[in-house]
C-alpha cells in the first residue's frame, strides 16, 4: 500500500495543494511497517493536477490536514482513498498511526 502525505519544511503541510513535496510511503499492511519512503517534489500547483499525478505515482491513500472538495472528488474518481483532518505533523508517524488505527483526525482545515 502506498501513502502520500503533503510536506513543507519536513512536516505535514496544513494545505494539501500548497506543499513543497510529497512523502511517498510504502507500507507492509500485514506487518504494519514502513518498507520504503521517498520525498518527491510537488509539481507546480494547478487545479486538478495533483490527484491524477499522485495516482500515477501508485498512491492508494492520501493523508492530509485539509483538502478542497474538488480534489477529494478527483481522488475518488482515481480510486484513491483520502483521509483529512489529520493532526499528526510527522508524515511517517501519520501513516503508521493510520495503519494501526490510532491517527487522530478532526475538522478539514481547508475551506474550499
Amino acid at each position: 500500500m502506498r501513502y502520500a502525505v503533503p510536506v513543507s519544511g519536513g512536516l505535514m503541510c496544513a494545505h494539501f495543494g500548497h506543499c513543497e513535496s510529497f512523502a511517498l510511503i510504502d507500507v507492509d499492511e500485514a506487518k504494519k511497517e514502513i518498507t520504503r519512503k521517498e520525498l518527491v517534489p510537488a509539481p507546480e500547483h494547478q487545479p486538478g493536477l495533483l490527484p491524477p499525478w499522485l495516482a500515477r505515482q501508485g498512491v492508494n491513500c492520501v493523508i492530509a490536514g485539509g483538502m478542497g472538495m474538488n480534489a477529494r472528488n478527483l481522488f475518488m474518481n482515481q480510486g484513491v482513498e483520502v483521509v483529512i483532518g489529520a493532526a499528526e505533523s510527522d508524515p511517517e508517524e501519520a501513516v503508521l498511526k493510520y495503519v494501526k488505527g490510532s491517527l487522530a483526525t478532526g475538522e478539514n482545515i481547508c475551506d474550499h
